[in-house]
C-alpha cells in the first residue's frame, strides 16, 4: 500500500507542477511576454491546455460566469492542494499504521 500512497502523490505532484506552469504560461502570454504566434509557444500553451481541460471543464461548468475572469485554475489548485493534504494526513491507512 506504501507503493499505492508514492504513486498517487508523485501524480499530483506531477499535476501540480502542469497547472503552475499553465498558470505562469498564461500569465505571460497575458502581459504580452511571449507571443502565440511563435510555433514553440503555441505547442506548449496548446499541449497544456489539452491536459488541463478535462480538469477545469467540470469547475467552469459549477462556477458562475465572470467575464474576463477564469477562476477554475484556481478552484483546481485548491483542490488538489486539499486533495493532497488529505492524502498525507491519513497516510497511515497506506502504511498499516
Amino acid at each position: 500500500m506504501q507503493s499505492l500512497f508514492q504513486a498517487l502523490m508523485l501524480i499530483l505532484n506531477v499535476i501540480w507542477f502542469i497547472m503552475i506552469a499553465h498558470i505562469i504560461m498564461s500569465w505571460l502570454i497575458n502581459f504580452q511576454v511571449l507571443n502565440i504566434r511563435q510555433p514553440m509557444v503555441s505547442q506548449i500553451w496548446y499541449g497544456l491546455s489539452r491536459l488541463l481541460e478535462p480538469v477545469y471543464a467540470p469547475i467552469r461548468r459549477i462556477l458562475p460566469q465572470t467575464p474576463g475572469l477564469d477562476l477554475a485554475p484556481l478552484v483546481a489548485f485548491i483542490l488538489l492542494i486539499i486533495i493532497q493534504q488529505t492524502l498525507v494526513n491519513n497516510a497511515g491507512f497506506f502504511y498499516g499504521y
